[in-house]
């Protein structure tokens, strides 16, 4: 007699190079769940940008399986009540997941584990990451603090497996739904603030491909070079595909190292997104060995920094009102599509923790919230590398310029007139300090802050802290 088994959709919502999925299916007749367990979850749910992608990534992949015959069962609330309960209803004698690593999901993970003990088989599989955690380690055997050690180390030691190919087809047992996506209320209403982003975005399995795919036909050839200047497609954009699994790490891996052996002239760009590939690991492994990290700073010293909490000032930051043209660009591109350029994202935080001298997390939790790829591992690490607190850490006395940053990347002022539209008939020059201008462009604001007043104001806050030690 055919058993039933449960794969436990979490953040692997593809069906190819799926470990637990195709291992599912090799068990038995297929039941393919998500659960939406938000209190589990806690501060850590999904924010309002996560929510809209999710709702339309549901979608696809339930249309996915319904083009091999199967269905999606959708259950909201408590985990460890609703997959014992499918379990029973459907008699599965096995369930498989992918591994989330974070601090609270891999605590939901053993939960789990002993709540079915009983009742049939569970297993984790490793689906999310280039490499596990507990392998990559010094050789005292101990967890690396540095990014380029870790870095040569995966790479000489813990390149991950080549992807098997597409999945072949699959058995599933008929199920009775439990929830309606659409009752989940996961789009935004009264306002739609997300009304832009299905002109920026394609969620889903075959989104992330041909994102993949657009990348190879011409930014990798580039990317070395022009990741740093925002008003150019230089980048991948396959930052929310890779949170929510939409495609794996492995998959962009090696089909990037193809690129780089195919084609000699891309090396130098392949070889510069690898890197960042790695980055987003390092950040997961530094959430595993630190759970700690999205709230509490990874050097201890940081934990009494002075910081001068002001409300008015982080809702100009996050307004994108400012004052300094290339902050507020990003902070409205961030708003109106769920995403900002990397380069710029670390303009805006230098300038929120520095010059606005705003507690990191303040920036984090917005970013949590409004980035269609936020991601707990990578969100954290990156503030506290801005702040200066992390580990493999920008010193604090690197403070962004932001008039100079805006000068070397948008010299012509191309990205900030397409997102700060008082700007759009200044010309490269003035458009990085319109406050030098007689008259101010209309209805843009003054600065906030000075920004050689900002600096020294932060120089001596961190000069405060050290006195301290």
């Amino acid at each position: 007699m055919e058993t039933n088994t449960i794969h436990w959709f979490r953040h692997d919502l593809r069906l190819a190079d799926n470990p637990a999925l195709r291992t599912a299916a090799r068990s038995g007749r297929l039941i393919c769940l998500y659960i939406l367990d938000e209190a589990a979850a806690g501060r850590h749910a999904p924010g309002g940008a996560s929510r809209w992608w999710l709702h339309h990534s549901l979608t696809k992949l339930n249309a996915s399986l319904a083009a091999q015959g199967g269905e999606l069962l959708l259950a909201r609330g408590d985990t460890l009540s609703i997959l014992p309960q499918v379990v029973r209803e459907y008699s599965a004698s096995e369930v498989h997941c992918n591994r989330v690593h974070e601090p609270w999901a891999i605590q939901l993970e053993d939960k789990v584990k002993r709540e079915l003990a009983d009742n049939c088989e569970f297993e984790v599989h490793e689906a999310q990451l280039l490499s596990n955690p507990d392998r990559v380690l010094n050789g005292s055997g101990q967890p690396f603090k540095v990014f380029t050690p870790y870095y040569k180390q995966l790479l000489r030691e813990h390149v991950p497996d080549e992807p098997p190919g597409p999945p072949g087809d699959f058995e599933f047992t008929a199920v009775k739904s439990m929830d309606a996506l659409d009752g989940w209320a996961l789009l935004p209403q009264n306002p739609d603030w997300a009304d832009q982003f299905p002109e920026h975005w394609s969620p889903g399995e075959q989104g992330a491909e041909e994102s993949l795919q657009r990348f190879f036909e011409r930014p990798v050839t580039r990317y070395a070079d022009q990741r740093d200047i925002p008003a150019e497609p230089g980048t991948s954009r396959l930052s929310p595909h890779l949170h929510f699994g939409e495609i794996s790490a492995a998959r962009i891996w090696h089909a990037t190292n193809n690129v780089i052996a195919s084609r000699s002239a891309d090396i130098k760009g392949g070889e510069a997104f690898l890197r960042e590939l790695v980055w987003r690991d390092f950040s997961y492994y530094l959430l595993h060995y630190c759970p700690d990290m999205p709230a509490a700073p990874l050097r201890e010293q940081f934990a009494d920094f002075p910081w001068q909490q002001d409300d008015a000032l982080l809702k100009c930051w996050q307004d994108g009102m400012t004052g300094y043209p290339l902050v507020d660009a990003g902070m409205r591109e961030l708003w109106q599509t769920g995403w900002m350029h990397n380069r710029v994202r670390m303009v805006v935080a230098s300038f929120l923790v520095k010059h606005l001298l705003q507690p990191w997390q303040n920036g984090m939790h917005w970013f949590y919230d409004t980035l269609v790829d936020a991601d707990l591992a990578n969100n954290s690490a990156s503030w506290q590398w801005v702040a200066g607190c992390g580990a493999d850490a920008s010193p604090w006395f690197r403070i962004f310029n932001p008039i100079l940053q805006s000068q070397k990347f948008d010299p012509d002022g191309d990205y900030i007139k397409r997102w700060v539209p008082e700007l759009a008939d200044l010309d490269g020059a003035s458009i990085h300090e319109p406050w030098r201008l007689p008259e101010r462009p209309n209805a843009y604001p003054d600065r906030a802050v000075i920004h050689a007043d900002a600096r020294q104001r932060a120089l001596d806050a961190y000069q405060a802290i050290r006195n301290s030690a």
